[in-house]
């Protein structure tokens, strides 16, 4: 337990309540261990089984996590707020910041002059009559996934604030507290922190350069995952995409449970650079979410939902009643953006910029012994026996990137590294310094 800080409470309620206190004013941080449920219990003058409810409460909202013999600890950006709940690690004044997985801000397209075009078109004030899907960017939509091979022929169509709102939606819509989830490991950190606030169980799927591996898919989905969330490419942090053979595999795993939830995330759309290889349709619910953050920015919160009738009804119902809606000018940004032959242009220029950089550093790291992931997108993922060795390297060489805690269940420990920011002439001293800190002196890269 920190230092001087004092759990209290006589009920379940109370003490779980006491540590959520702590772990916002920043008493609890990220990684300290709970005391064991008999000291506490003794502590407090209760029974065991009161802490184990505390305990399991704050585990079900996601705040702790049980780690086997390490027992049960703070997670990584619990889900409340507070002083210091955010965990990232500081960048040092002057550092190169590798540890965003923010796009490139030199290469977005300038919205500004856009919001201004689509003010003027607009003329007077939607009212809560027009607050839905516009028919006109559900129609571009619809063209240019159906160009990608998404099944929209007979699809459902929505817009959500983004690709975490939708999935939040999908699952809730579907699944209860307790229920498994296959999930990509290493994945997405903030889709492993949704699904521990949700209070659902992440069943873990390795991955290499062609996406999950369906064998180990079969194993989550045979185990009793009643959803799988797949990333079709530029996965994060890996870097990977599913190939076609790859997705013929997971397709015939996904067919033996049809019953199955499938969520497909394609985040960087436009920027992936390679082609997409979609598994919707095989299951009787699915949903293929493409967001426009990466390609225009993470200022412009939206993104297009397509799946099967019940699956998209039930996530624009549960909008309804909440946000009601995705702005009508937010929507028709993104239509004009689509529209403006120009953008693509530079959405393609920013695509080609990240796949030499990150191409030029996962060369540069093989070329020195260290075996980098990383196909598409802009992150590469660098496996290393110790994160904590390679990252306290990079920062007293000028570097911070993130740590791969944040983002495995049970996958070898690694860290994430984001090109955005990376200049070219940064690419080769930056491969020295991992090169030099991966792995400690007598730890043998051979077969890693």
């Amino acid at each position: 337990m920190p230092e001087q800080y004092q759990v209290m409470g006589s009920t379940a309620a109370s003490i779980s309540e006491s540590i959520e206190a702590g772990v916002r004013r920043g008493d609890w941080v990220w990684g300290d261990a709970l005391p064991a449920i008999r000291v506490l219990a003794d502590e407090l003058h209760v029974s065991p089984a009161t802490v184990s409810k505390a305990y399991a409460d704050l585990r079900q909202r996601g705040i702790v996590e049980t780690s086997g013999r390490r027992g049960t600890r703070i997670r990584a950006r619990p889900p409340i707020a507070g002083s210091r709940a955010d965990l990232r690690l500081p960048v040092p004044s002057g550092a190169c910041d590798l540890s965003s997985g923010d796009p490139d801000v030199r290469l977005l397209p300038a919205l500004g002059p856009h919001l201004r075009a689509v003010s003027d078109a607009m003329g007077s004030p939607s009212g809560y009559a027009a607050a839905e899907a516009i028919p006109e960017l559900m129609e571009a939509a619809r063209l240019r996934l159906a160009a990608d091979g998404v099944p929209v022929g007979d699809a459902a169509m929505s817009v959500t604030s983004g690709t975490l709102d939708a999935i939040e939606r999908l699952l809730t819509t579907h699944l209860r507290p307790g229920d498994a989830v296959a999930v990509e490991d290493p994945g997405w950190a903030n889709l492993l922190d949704l699904i521990a606030a949700l209070g659902l169980t992440p069943v873990p799927v390795p991955m290499d350069d062609e996406g999950p591996l369906p064998d180990r898919l079969l194993g989550a989905v045979l185990a009793g995952a009643r959803a799988a969330i797949i990333t079709t490419r530029a996965q994060n942090p890996t870097g990977a995409a599913v190939t076609a053979e790859r997705a013929a595999a997971l397709r015939e795993v996904l067919a033996i449970r049809p019953e199955v939830l499938l969520i497909e995330d394609d985040h960087a759309a436009e920027l992936s650079g390679v082609p997409l290889h979609c598994l919707g349709g095989v299951t009787h619910s699915w949903a293929f979410v493409r967001s426009a953050s990466k390609p225009f920015g993470p200022d412009l919160r939206i993104a297009v939902l397509a799946g099967d009738e019940a699956t998209i009804a039930r996530v624009a119902g549960r909008m309804r009643i909440g946000t009601g809606w995705v702005s009508t000018v937010l929507q028709r940004l993104l239509l004009r953006l689509w529209q403006d032959d120009d953008v693509a242009t530079q959405v393609v220029t920013a695509g080609k910029s990240y796949d030499r950089r990150r191409d030029a550093l996962r060369d540069a790291l093989t070329a020195r012994g260290v075996k980098a992931y990383g196909t598409t997108g802009i992150n590469l993922w660098v496996r290393t026996p110790d994160e904590t060795r390679l990252i306290t390297a990079l920062r007293d060489a000028g570097y911070a990137v993130a740590p791969g805690s944040l983002f495995r269940v049970d996958a070898p420990p690694g860290v994430r590294i984001t090109v955005s920011s990376l200049d070219d002439d940064l690419i080769e001293p930056l491969a020295t310094v991992v090169a030099a800190a991966a792995y400690p002196p007598g730890v043998s890269i051979v077969g890693r």
